[in-house]
């Protein structure tokens, strides 16, 4: 093992081979009343296959949490702050510019501030761990990293709140535009690489993963002050349904694994180089870490293609209709099942496995955002 990967398994790890305890009942149990209350309180209000989606969600927060124990910590901290924030609302959107809270820190758009500032930080102190070999640094990014992604999430649920305080017509979930799915990704991003940096122990990919997370927060911050994407909007027709909850998050983790598995490669590029050797894990590690990236990430791209054509066939009247964001997609989708195909089938590993994760990057990048730059179609809601 490298000098600088953590020494010991984590006892947050180990706690999840532990039988299960007070605590897996409390958070379960927790989960359990939540969702029992949306159902009662708001089924009347639901459409489709809503009531189901909220169960599936209740699941898998569940499993996640008995998975990973700091995962069911943050899930509370951030339903707590959340309900806070609505509790100093009282229905009144005004006061988010009257409460003191609200303004500098619980409503939406002050909380997606401090999450951008808390990952720039993040990346910033976990390059000071790579370049000085410095542990301090990464648990100083980690704590960042973790904190950033609290407030993110808060503020996303902040946000879902307001939308319903500017009317009932215009409430959404807040993953309908350009720069709701920004935040989306970045959370997202951040919390796979927390993920990972458990699994592996090891802390100095945060540095890649990171950088690739603040360049996320760069272009929210850019595309809020130049066309003013913070403000909340009522969603366009064709978004105006329950096929957006389930098809947008399935995306987004596909996005966000493919960008790791990218950032894991170029550190495997680099490592194999001499650069940051001493810190990185091994080229093994690193390899495997790609492979799982992407596996993930093309399990839910895949769950998120058969939920999109669903939609499709919804709101249109067809499954496919080769708009140019849907052949991306498909291009996207391609691309890695040829890449988990080399690599099952003939063991593709080593740099050119590395370079092509590399490389799956730019089309994933083009799909996700270079579709709606340079192209227009049925997703035309989705340009710059």
């Amino acid at each position: 093992m490298r000098r600088y990967q953590m020494k010991t398994l984590p006892s947050t790890l180990r706690a999840r081979f532990n039988p299960f305890t007070l605590l897996d009942g409390l958070y379960a149990a927790a989960l359990a009343a939540g969702a029992l209350f949306a159902l009662v309180r708001y089924r009347d209000a639901m459409e489709g296959y809503e009531p189901l989606i909220l169960i599936g969600a209740t699941l898998t927060l569940g499993a996640l949490g008995m998975r990973w124990k700091p995962m069911r910590l943050w899930i509370g901290n951030v339903a707590a702050l959340s309900l806070c924030a609505i509790a100093l609302y009282r229905g009144d959107l005004a006061r988010a510019e009257q409460v003191f809270l609200l303004k500098y820190a619980l409503s939406s758009q002050s909380a997606i501030l401090w999450m951008s500032a808390l990952f720039i930080l993040s990346t910033f102190f976990y390059w000071i761990g790579l370049c000085a070999r410095a542990p301090l640094g990464f648990n100083l990014g980690m704590r960042l990293c973790w904190s950033a992604v609290f407030i993110g999430a808060t503020g996303m649920m902040v946000r879902w709140y307001e939308s319903y305080l500017i009317g009932a017509d215009i409430g959404h979930i807040p993953i309908s535009n350009l720069y709701e799915v920004f935040i989306l990704f970045c959370l997202i991003t951040a919390l796979l690489y927390l993920y990972y940096e458990t699994h592996y122990q090891t802390r100095a990919l945060g540095a890649f993963a990171l950088l690739l997370i603040s360049a996320a927060v760069g272009f929210l911050l850019w595309y809020s002050a130049a066309r003013d994407a913070h403000l909340i909007q009522p969603l366009v027709p064709a978004l105006q349904s329950w096929w957006m909850k389930v098809h947008v998050p399935a995306n987004f983790i596909g996005y966000a694994s493919f960008a790791l598995a990218a950032m894991a490669a170029a550190a495997r590029l680099l490592a194999q180089r001499g650069l940051f050797a001493a810190c990185l894990p091994a080229l093994t590690t690193l390899d495997d870490w790609i492979y799982k990236s992407i596996a993930v990430g093309f399990t839910f791209f895949t769950i998120a293609t058969i939920l999109g054509a669903l939609w499709a066939a919804d709101a249109w009247g067809g499954y496919w209709s080769w708009d140019p964001k849907e052949t991306w997609a498909l291009i996207v989708w391609l691309n890695y099942a040829a890449w988990l195909h080399m690599r099952l089938i003939k063991g593709l590993r080593g740099a050119l496995a590395a370079w092509w994760a590399l490389a799956g990057l730019l089309v994933t990048l083009f799909a996700f955002l270079g579709v709606n730059m340079f192209l227009s179609g049925l997703h035309s809601y989705g340009q710059l």
